[in-house]
């Protein structure tokens, strides 16, 4: 009993060893992997013509790359403003999810700190501090976040670097960008579930029809709703697929 009482203190309190430096090193695959991703985005939203700091606005203040790449297709639809709000709003509410779930794993820390870590997370960042043990600690978190934040910023202005000196030709091709990252998220995923690929079916069927009567961004809303209550009642109790 005592042995497995001082485990227990060593795992609770294991995030006290665990500080920016942890979460730097282990945010470098993520950071990696953000960078290419950011610099097609820089490509991308400067082909629909937006300058530097629009483009770089974004990233700083947005930070969600699938939303951003929605957007700026939006935004080249012309698309009105306050569909593009709700567009993004609808796709990101998942981080609603994911910061209320990170909060069991959290050691004591400052609010103005935990507004800082909400901020910067994603879900590669959320996947890779939900499988740590024990808690959390502050200083974890946020250079888990920030490396990954950083990395996307960084690549967003690398693009847009390299958007000046690519042809017009390259830089249009560069919006296949968006649909073979969702490939490369949803394909995976569809392959391991049928309920998961008839939920993908459905949304894009809806998605399709509404397009004949809305607009693209009321449209996605709307798919993304019905989607949503789909795999909520198709993933109900199911905890294989949860």
């Amino acid at each position: 009993m005592t042995i497995k009482s001082t485990s227990q203190d060593n795992l609770d309190t294991s995030y006290e060893n665990r500080g920016f430096k942890a979460g730097f090193i282990a945010s470098l695959p993520i950071a990696i992997g953000f960078i290419p991703i950011a610099i097609t985005f820089g490509v991308v939203a400067q082909t629909a013509g937006l300058d530097f700091m629009q483009t770089m606005a974004m990233s700083i203040f947005i930070f969600a790359g699938a939303s951003q790449f929605v957007g700026i297709n939006l935004i080249v639809a012309g698309v009105p403003f306050i569909e593009i709000v709700l567009a993004t709003f609808m796709i990101n509410f998942r981080h609603f999810l994911m910061s209320s779930s990170l909060t069991t794993k959290l050691a004591p820390i400052k609010k103005r700190t935990l507004a800082v870590i909400g901020f910067g997370v994603t879900d590669e960042t959320f996947a890779l501090a939900s499988m740590q043990p024990g808690k959390l600690s502050g200083g974890f978190l946020l250079g888990l976040n920030l490396t990954a934040y950083a990395a996307w910023v960084i690549g967003t202005g690398l693009g847009v670097v390299l958007a000046a000196g690519m042809p017009p030709a390259l830089q249009s091709s560069m919006g296949i960008a968006l649909y073979a990252m969702f490939i490369g998220l949803l394909v995976p995923n569809m392959k391991r579930s049928l309920k998961v690929a008839a939920v993908v079916a459905i949304a894009g069927i809806t998605n399709i029809v509404l397009l004949n009567y809305l607009s693209v961004g009321w449209s996605i809303i709307l798919a993304t709703i019905t989607g949503a209550l789909i795999g909520t009642f198709f993933f109900k109790g199911d905890k294989n697929n949860g």
